[in-house]
């Protein structure tokens, strides 16, 4: 045998055991993430695209092709985003609490066929998708949540907020915070599943700043963190700096990958 396709064969064995490759993050600013798992899998978490901290939200929106799974923390419009025409456009099915499903479709437009019993959950709860690729838990957030109506004219209860633990077959467990504060249940996220990756909100304000950020990371555990949800808005003062000091200070133990708006990450 050719010592090439010896090698070939030996990194193909070797390659669901070492880790993630093919799994890929992209940030576009704020808390909107889309993963891609190494099937080809598309998901996207708060899919506000067109944030303003975006310059290329437009084109990136027109962009989207493939969206199995629209993953959104609470009813916010700032985290709602582009869902309900992205969801229309792509025919993702929604993953959210009952509450905020049922909310989205009622006021906000989303198609009443794409949010069904088998991607709604609620806190404490896990669901499989995508041919048992993908499993979602459930976290709780200590927020928010509304649901304003197209026109802007009124909100409407959006259920409890959240949080996603996305546990990815042969790649990592990645935890989108949402919005929220520290909590003291955070620190049991590690005990049912070990985090790879954790999204932290720290823009402070309307969520933690950047010492409670840390704080959490430290009771979550996760071996990468990134920084989300800060300079959109003036009044969100966190900064990737700041949380950087904060870290080293509490000894978080975790590795800082500080993103730039439309870079994609392999972890």
């Amino acid at each position: 045998m050719p010592l090439i396709r010896l090698f070939a064969i030996l990194f193909a064995l070797l390659l669901p055991a070492t880790g993630f490759a093919g799994t890929e993050l992209t940030w576009y600013g704020h808390a909107a993430f889309k993963l891609k798992t190494p099937e080809g899998k598309v998901l996207l978490i708060d899919p506000w695209i067109t944030n303003p901290a975006n310059k290329s939200g437009k084109e990136d929106l027109e962009k989207i092709g493939k969206v199995d799974l629209i993953l959104i923390t609470h009813g916010h419009f700032d985290h709602v985003g582009d869902a309900v025409e992205i969801a229309k456009k792509t025919g993702a099915k929604l993953v959210s609490s009952f509450d905020l499903g049922t909310a989205l479709v009622k006021y906000a437009g989303f198609p009443k066929d794409q949010a069904g019993f088998d991607t709604l959950g609620n806190s404490g709860g896990e669901i499989t998708v995508l041919n048992g690729e993908v499993k979602i838990a459930f976290i709780p957030a200590v927020h928010s949540s509304s649901v304003m109506s197209p026109d802007g004219k009124d909100i409407h209860m959006g259920g409890n907020p959240g949080g996603f633990l996305i546990m990815v077959k042969n790649g990592p467990a990645i935890y989108h915070t949402g919005d929220t504060d520290v909590f003291p249940g955070m620190s049991l996220i590690p005990q049912f599943h070990k985090v790879d990756v954790m999204l932290a909100c720290i823009g402070d304000h309307f969520t933690m700043g950047p010492d409670r950020a840390a704080m959490a990371v430290k009771l979550v555990k996760p071996k990468w963190v990134v920084p989300m949800h800060y300079g959109t808005f003036p009044v969100l003062t966190g900064t990737p700096e700041a949380f950087a000091d904060a870290l080293k200070k509490s000894h978080a133990g975790a590795q800082l990958k500080v993103m730039k708006v439309g870079e994609t990450a392999t972890f």
